[in-house]
């Protein structure tokens, strides 16, 4: 559902960044999405138990859960956050994870441990992958400021230098980045997602274009600025996709950072978008009941097909649309803690990564 957040929401901030809707004309519709909310806290489904032939998901997009997939030895190839992952041109998942031992986690699609490597990085976040005339790189985003390119056996190849350096930031704004995208023609832009809020964009040679978004709860404003990707369905005049977390929000852009629109996924935490064929995927890292704070240990996954129209939930309850508008979306299944990224083969399986969830490996989703 495409929605203007300015005028659907009046926010009131707390430390938990929670906040609540007061718009008058969406009174019934908050009404019955925090009563269904609330029963489905309370439903049975929360004490499920994960069975070996477990099936999730809605619709076309159903899934079978192999939780063991990716499990490895964590005396030799330990895990704390499993952020992002990407396929390669050969098929390999590169896994990322802020485990300073092994920033890179290289598998095959059966989930064998194939190789991994380090960049020291304490708070590694972010990962794409770029094919530069036929070579793979990889953009690695760490909290702690630094945005690198590397080859796929970590050679740092540039930098992006922290923007306060620059004169793009000013003195006291914050920088922490999480996540990249690069377009069609090069020029990388940068979420500065746990920072100030901007997205940041660059030429192919690392020069500062603009920067666009900032915080705040406007159209073109973020709250948690977290993920970005480049928006290449059907054939569809490239745009940005960008997060907004907080706000439940993907919010579309030019490539020049004007702002296109909203697409609002009431109760949905989302981390960063990725286009895959048609349909959009996302890690929800966190849900909510009521529209208050949210729930810990209650993430999914979402997917929207080309018309941004939420089609499934592995993990959470069934998308339903009444006059147009999508109702609250929460954990259904207690599989997954806090979804933070997915990522998805060429037989349109998905492996799905996660954040604070006990130092666990990815797990895989067979669709069937």
């Amino acid at each position: 559902m495409n929605c203007n957040l300015e005028n659907l929401f009046k926010f009131r901030e707390n430390p938990k960044n929670v906040f609540v809707i007061m718009k008058k004309n969406r009174r019934t519709f908050l009404k019955k999405s925090a009563l269904a909310g609330m029963a489905m806290a309370a439903s049975p489904s929360l004490t499920w138990a994960l069975g070996k032939d477990t099936v999730i998901g809605h619709g076309d997009f159903t899934y079978k859960v192999l939780p063991e997939w990716g499990r490895l030895d964590s005396s030799r190839t330990p895990v704390l956050n499993c952020h992002e992952m990407v396929m390669d041109q050969k098929g390999r998942m590169i896994l990322l994870t802020d485990e300073v031992r092994n920033n890179i986690i290289i598998y095959d699609q059966g989930g064998k441990l194939l190789e991994t490597w380090t960049l020291d990085l304490p708070a590694a976040h972010g990962l794409s992958l770029v094919n530069e005339g036929g070579e793979e790189m990889l953009w690695i985003v760490d909290n702690g400021g630094r945005v690198v390119k590397t080859d796929l056996k970590g050679r740092i190849i540039s930098e992006i230098p922290n923007p306060l350096t620059q004169g793009i930031y000013q003195e006291g704004m914050r920088y922490t980045p999480t996540e990249t995208a690069v377009a069609p023609n090069g020029d990388l832009y940068i979420a500065d997602g746990y920072g100030s809020q901007y997205f940041l964009q660059y030429n192919h040679n690392g020069e500062f274009i603009r920067k666009f978004g900032g915080d705040g709860h406007g159209d073109e404003q973020f709250k948690t600025a977290h993920g970005i990707c480049i928006e290449t369905r059907k054939g569809k005049t490239p745009s940005l996709i960008c997060t907004s977390r907080v706000h439940n929000s993907f919010k579309r852009f030019s490539m020049e950072g004007q702002y296109l629109e909203t697409v609002f996924l009431p109760g949905a935490f989302v981390c960063r978008p990725v286009i895959h064929g048609d349909h959009l995927y996302s890690g929800v890292c966190w849900s909510r009941s009521k529209y208050l704070e949210p729930m810990d240990n209650s993430g999914f996954v979402t997917i929207l097909d080309a018309s941004d129209k939420v089609v499934s939930n592995p993990g959470g309850t069934a998308p339903v649309y009444q006059d147009g508008l999508l109702q609250l979306m929460v954990q259904d299944q207690p599989i997954f803690k806090h979804c933070h990224d997915v990522c998805l083969d060429q037989d349109d399986n998905l492996y799905v990564c996660q954040w604070n969830a006990g130092k666990t490996y990815p797990i895989k989703l067979v669709r069937v």
